[in-house]
């Protein structure tokens, strides 16, 4: 990060966003839990149907704020049918309402058959799309169990850039056996493109995925931490060199580019979700959707909607939960809001003995009731968290 965090829009209390859960695959994921989600055919009307009585009984639940944001996240929603995409658009905005500057994203496959829908799924509403390109090597996206090759993806982002407002793609680094060099010239090449959002990730080795196997089984072995953190502090120079600074560890936005919809995540706003598998946020009420296809539908067809649990959060695990989504942003948290937000006083939030060693080792730094972590804190995020939450 630079040592000025960018200016991003500020936060809205007076609108939410929403989530819609499009599960299932076009072909097997070889790094997700999606395996089960692949169907040979789908019956349209009958999703619509669930799909738009999930999102009235969730309207009816949330009060009158307009949205800000739509996601259409999880398998593979560019598949969705157009006039699908668009009459759940027109649903969102008769329930809630939008603000004049909604962002509405789409997850895309960077593939042929998947581009050649762009214009209709703008046409429809969409105005920003965010490609899983992943790798700019066609070795190393064999290595991820992705479909599509180079050319192919840039194919679509050159259809994607022509088609919407705005474009995200992410790419996966630290790598096994990427060298310096090898990032570099990668993420020079990702930047050239001139595209005003990237998701930079390091490959992370989670539990149960055929990564996690191979790792144990001797056949791959993961980046040294230390290589890690060098590619990060490359990744962090190039960005800001390239006026596209981080403003999430991970997420880096030309200006008035930033994610609006995770932006809501991390701000500790409020979002409905919908569709299998959905998490929401309500008014410190945590919301939970049956994540089996078959279950969810079943759910909606006897009871209206596809919840599995609503859950009333403690004001502690509301509080935690907004420190440890909030201080991933370069802007960090407001502490007097969290404790509005809570009902946790703020000086039992965060552990002050902490901040000030912090603070003095230039890892974070605390200015009224602002804390952030600072650019060098960032690559030990997940050591600092523990150290400065208190609760």
């Amino acid at each position: 990060m630079s040592s000025h965090s960018p200016e991003i829009p500020p936060a809205r209390t007076d609108a939410q966003a929403l989530y819609i859960h499009w599960p299932f695959c076009v072909s097997k994921c070889p790094y997700c839990d999606f395996n089960s989600h692949v169907r040979d055919a789908i019956d349209t009307a009958a999703w619509e149907t669930a799909l738009l009585a999930d999102m009235a009984h969730e309207a009816s639940q949330t009060d009158a704020r307009p949205l800000s944001s739509i996601f259409f996240g999880g398998g593979t929603p560019s598949l969705m049918p157009p006039a699908l995409v668009e009459t759940l658009i027109a649903a969102a905005q008769r329930h809630w309402g939008f603000t004049p500057d909604i962002e509405i994203t789409l997850e895309a496959n960077p593939n042929s058959v998947e581009a050649a829908r762009f214009a209709d799924i703008a046409a429809a509403g969409v105005n920003r799309v965010s490609l899983g390109l992943q790798a700019l090597d066609n070795d190393a996206l064999h290595f991820l169990g992705r479909a599509h090759d180079v050319d192919e993806g840039l194919a679509a982002l050159v259809t994607a850039q022509a088609a919407f407002d705005r474009v995200s793609f992410d790419l996966i680094y630290a790598r096994p056996d990427q060298s310096e060099a090898d990032w570099e010239a990668e993420l020079a090449r990702a930047l050239s493109f001139g595209t005003g959002h990237l998701s930079l990730y390091q490959l992370t080795i989670e539990p149960g995925t055929r990564f996690a196997t191979l790792v144990a089984q001797g056949k791959l072995t993961p980046a040294d931490p230390d290589h890690g953190a060098t590619l990060y502090e490359l990744t962090q120079a190039m960005t800001n060199a390239a006026g596209i600074p981080a403003y999430e560890i991970s997420n880096h936005a030309r200006a008035g580019q930033e994610s609006r919809h995770n932006l809501t995540y991390w701000r500790y706003g409020d979002y409905a979700g919908i569709g299998p598998g959905a998490h929401g946020r309500r008014r410190g009420v945590a919301t939970l959707r049956h994540k089996k296809p078959e279950n969810w539908i079943g759910a909606v067809t006897r009871n209206g909607h596809g919840l599995q649990s609503e859950e009333a959060l403690h004001p502690e695990d509301r509080a935690r939960e907004a420190l440890l989504m909030g201080l991933r942003l370069g802007e960090g948290v407001d502490l007097l809001r969290i404790a509005a937000l809570s009902g946790v006083r703020a000086d039992r939030l965060v552990d002050e003995r902490a901040i000030e060693q912090l603070t003095d080792l230039g890892l974070v730094r605390l200015t009224g009731a602002r804390l952030q972590v600072a650019p060098a804190g960032m690559l030990l995020l997940d050591a600092i968290l523990p150290e400065v939450v208190a609760i």
